[in-house]
């Protein structure tokens, strides 16, 4: 039976400065853990509520109590919670009352962290219809006097917790009941005769609650009550009340955009008055309220242009436009000195830098006549040492526009103003420079997706633009980053627009340029950050090299392994962790230009005879950088760089096998750095393309490894996809002997389980499952793809016979979810369709009188996509064939 030890010296001692001490007390408290598990849980929750305790103790307690009922990743979350329900029901019972008793500790800190936990039950139980009484509970606590200020604060803050846990659920868990007591309470908790925190406490659970409140949203008279309340909580005395009711506004604003309407009037006008009373914390809230209707309106706009009638756009920007614009851009010149040099700062300015960027988004051309005045008036001012200000805001307010405008507009604006900002990096003010630097930027990242970047550089326009870059790049770190952003949007626009011989002129100079640039010495975060922009740009440089420029290309090859085999001296074995951190990162990116050089020079015999001539130094460097990593795990970039060597060595890369194949090995076991495992399974897959039948003595110990990624709840999902398609590469590469391994009705096995997988995934609503399904989709796809065009027509008929027809069943469901319909699917699976035509004996009567087989190659041969009309073209001529042969 759980019993209640006294653990007090054991959480203080867990927080001892001496780590011996500290250490010790872990270590036991992680034994009693282990050994008990209802006593340990028992034993928090009394030392939780015991008045009598030190708070820092029920702090403690209350915080590991939390942290044994949840965790970050879902398999480990579903073990507490499994751990928990298979505890005996009178000591859960008991458990929660101590914690409920502990609201009304005297100790803030421990009312606190009991509501924490108490969510935290909360979330295990209240969806399977335990812990009714919770909310009822919670309400007679609302119901004491006025006084009782710290059990009010300590309820209101368990209701925010426990609806932002309720929130994390696809499923509604709250009824309406329970909606409409929680939204009474929170509401009467911002009544004025409140005591302020318990105000702060009821707006915060308010700001959680709104999102189970889409019923009362939809009647008139309790969606006034509500707006009333949080309009008149953003005029608090209390800066953080007001701040929170702002929260509320921009969370309302993203769930109920077309409730808005007749409120907008009276929210401009308090977004105005926050902006006015200098509280800039209320203000940025405010801005974002903008910034968030703006994005339902480009999002309604989105999905109106992709015909969806139903959706309903309220101009809410365009009506309130120009006083808008106008606020925004007053907002602009409320910098803060040197804001320039700190990254990520996120003051007013930016703020409403940002909204105007994407109420430019929102309504496009229209705000131009309001912006230009303003840059015309204020970009050249100079009558005084404050005018910076003004010069600065006029270039953020030029480039924060930029996105949102016509091509045609933006190339008239660029060709107006492109060499005012050209002799703006030189401008005596830094915070100027490196806000025209990131202008420039912006304005090549524009012209390149509008494809207007070739009409304004030329032969006349250009090498004055590269002449202040390169003379700029020179600036002070932070200014030359953005400089090296401004680099790498120029050559990623002119190689989308065909046009990249333009910079071959200067190829030499500017990557000169840009390496010295990535081996500046500056402060380490700041050097991380030039390097990481210099090197991107660098990257971008020779994916455009012209074919006149190769030849530099090539002499930059044995640079980068020499720079490699540098990084080797710069963290020695025993160096300090954050020296060994700069060394990874530096051969990240050195390994990623290698990686883009080797791509590069793969594409033509003649430039891929410069990279065979250093694949075996390149190779021996990678393979350095593997094992400067020991059992820590793979490098990443290392091990895409090897993935660009196989396309060059073919089947040439099997000498290389026996050193790097631990390594492989290494990667794909690697499953606590999933996107690690996710690039090694994809660089197998390129080892398959080179090696062909030269990959089966490796099959042996890799299947196994796979087959064990796709079983475990560890591997992350993302990386699931991926092993499938390398089924399909590895027995394309190897035929018939991968049946001899034994292997193929377990892959096979697989492939059914994931097609079943997809269909009960389609049920979800949310983007990133989605994503998902489309990603395991085209997996499946390519999966059986491979495995068709791998085996011999005899292993086909005995295997692949039966799975065609459930494969034709699956690719009509597929289909005919027009929903998420994706062009990758589609091209999946006609090319799918095409090899069982083409392969499989007899396979005619599988494509006659199935009507959405016709209508898919149909669909693709009339896309836009020449790639999909060509594979639903081939595929058309495989499945005519195939019907007459029956």
């Amino acid at each position: 039976m759980a019993q209640a030890l006294d653990i007090t010296s054991a959480l203080l001692n867990a927080q001892n400065p001496d780590p011996t001490v500290r250490n010790q007390a872990e270590e036991q408290l992680s034994s009693f853990r282990s050994r008990d598990l209802a006593s340990y849980l028992l034993s928090l929750a009394s030392e939780l509520a015991n008045n009598q305790k030190p708070a820092e103790s029920r702090q403690i307690a209350g915080l590991l109590l939390k942290n044994s009922l949840d965790a970050p990743s879902e398999a480990n979350k579903a073990e507490l919670n499994r751990q928990w329900q298979a505890l005996d029901q009178a000591l859960k019972q008991h458990i929660k009352q101590l914690l409920l008793s502990a609201l009304t500790a005297e100790e803030q800190v421990a009312r606190h962290t009991s509501a924490l936990a108490i969510a935290k039950v909360a979330a295990i139980e209240l969806p399977v219809k335990q812990w009714q009484e919770l909310i009822p509970k919670l309400l007679e606590s609302m119901q004491t006097p006025t006084g009782c200020t710290g059990l009010k604060q300590a309820t209101l803050e368990t209701f925010g917790y426990v609806c932002e846990e309720m929130g994390r659920f696809d499923e509604v868990i709250l009824d309406q009941e329970q909606v409409n007591n929680v939204l009474t309470a929170v509401v009467q908790g911002t009544a004025q005769q409140e005591d302020k925190n318990v105000r702060l406490a009821a707006i915060t659970a308010l700001f959680n609650a709104l999102e189970f409140a889409h019923t009362n949203f939809e009647n008139d008279g309790e969606r006034d009550y509500l707006m009333q309340v949080i309009c008149q909580c953003t005029t608090d005395a209390m800066v953080q009340i007001k701040e929170r009711s702002f929260e509320c506004l921009v969370r309302i604003a993203a769930l109920h955009y077309d409730k808005l309407r007749p409120y907008m009037q009276e929210i401009f006008n308090l977004v105005q008055r926050a902006v006015k009373d200098q509280e800039e914390d209320v203000a940025k809230q405010g801005i974002e309220f903008w910034c968030t209707v703006c994005e339902e309106e480009i999002d309604v706009q989105v999905e109106q242009d992709e015909g969806d009638s139903t959706v309903i756009n309220h101009h809410l920007v365009k009506q309130a436009l120009q006083p808008l614009v106008e606020m925004l851009l007053q907002q602009l010149t409320k910098q803060e000195e040197e804001q320039d040099k700190e990254e990520g700062i996120w003051n007013l300015s930016m703020a409403a830098g940002t909204c105007l960027g994407l109420v430019a988004n929102t309504v496009s051309n229209d705000v131009i006549p309001l912006v230009l005045p303003f840059v015309t008036e204020n970009i050249g001012k100079t009558q005084s040492t404050e005018d910076w200000r003004h010069r600065e805001a006029a270039t953020f307010a030029f480039g924060s526009i930029m996105e949102g405008l016509s091509a045609e507009e933006a190339a008239k604006l660029v060709g107006m103003g492109m060499g005012f900002l050209c002799n703006a990096l030189r401008d005596p003010n830094t915070q100027v420079r490196h806000t025209t630097a990131w202008t420039i930027g912006r304005i090549f990242e524009k012209l390149q997706s509008s494809g207007a970047e070739a009409q304004l550089l030329n032969t006349d326009t250009l090498p004055k633009i590269i002449q202040v870059l390169l003379e700029s790049i020179h600036d002070e770190p932070h200014i030359a980053e953005k400089v090296c952003y401004a680099i790498c949007q120029l050559a990623a626009g002119l190689r989308e627009a065909g046009a990249a011989e333009l910079l071959s002129q200067f190829f030499k100079e500017i990557v000169q340029a840009l390496l010295e640039a990535g081996q500046r010495a500056c402060e380490p975060q700041a050097q991380a950050r030039l390097q990481l922009q210099a090197f991107e740009a660098i990257n971008e440089v020779v994916r455009g090299a012209s074919d006149a420029t190769q030849p530099l290309v090539g002499q930059l090859v044995p640079l980068m392994i020499s720079k490699l085999q540098q990084t080797f001296q710069a963290a020695p074995p025993g160096a300090p962790a954050d020296v060994r951190a700069r060394q990874q990162e530096l051969q990240g990116l050195l390994c990623g230009v290698l990686q883009v050089i080797v791509q590069k020079l793969s594409d033509g015999d003649a430039a891929k005879s410069m990279i065979l001539l250093y694949v075996d130094t390149i190779m021996e460097v990678l393979l350095t950088v593997f094992q400067a990593q020991g059992q820590q795990g793979v490098h990443e970039e290392a091990m895409l760089a090897v993935g660009a060597l196989t396309y060059a060595s073919g089947k040439g890369f099997l000498k290389y096998m026996p050193g790097f194949f631990p390594f492989l090995k290494l990667g794909l076991a690697n499953h606590q750095e999933w996107q690690v495992c996710q690039v090694s399974v994809g660089v197998l897959g390129d080892v398959c393309r080179a090696l062909d039948d030269q990959m089966m003595p490796f099959c042996g110990e890799l299947l196994p490894i796979l087959l064990q990624n796709l079983q475990s709840n560890d591997v992350h999902r993302n990386v699931k996809p991926g092993i499938l398609s390398c089924f399909g590469d590895l027995v394309l590469a190897v035929g018939d002997k991968f049946e001899e391994a034994g292997m193929l009705p377990t892959v096979l096995s697989m492939l059914q389980s994931a097609q079943q997988l997809s269909v009960m995934q389609q049920q979800s609503s949310d983007e990133e499952s989605l994503e998902y399904n489309t990603s395991l989709r085209i997996s499946i796809f390519e999966a059986y793809s491979g495995i068709f065009n791998g085996l011999s027509a005899p292993k086909i008929s005995q295997y692949l016979k039966a799975p065609a027809e459930s494969i034709v069943q699956f690719t009509e469901y597929v289909y005919n979810d027009r929903e998420n319909a994706d062009d990758g699917v589609r091209q999946a699976a006609v090319s799918l369709f095409g090899d069982i035509a083409a392969q499989l004996p007899g396979s005619g009567p599988l494509f006659q009188s199935r009507q959405y087989i016709q209508e898919l190659v149909r669909d693709c041969r009339s896309s836009d996509d020449q790639k999909l009309v060509s594979s639903a073209q081939w595929a058309q001529e495989a499945i005519q064939k195939a019907v007459m042969a029956r």
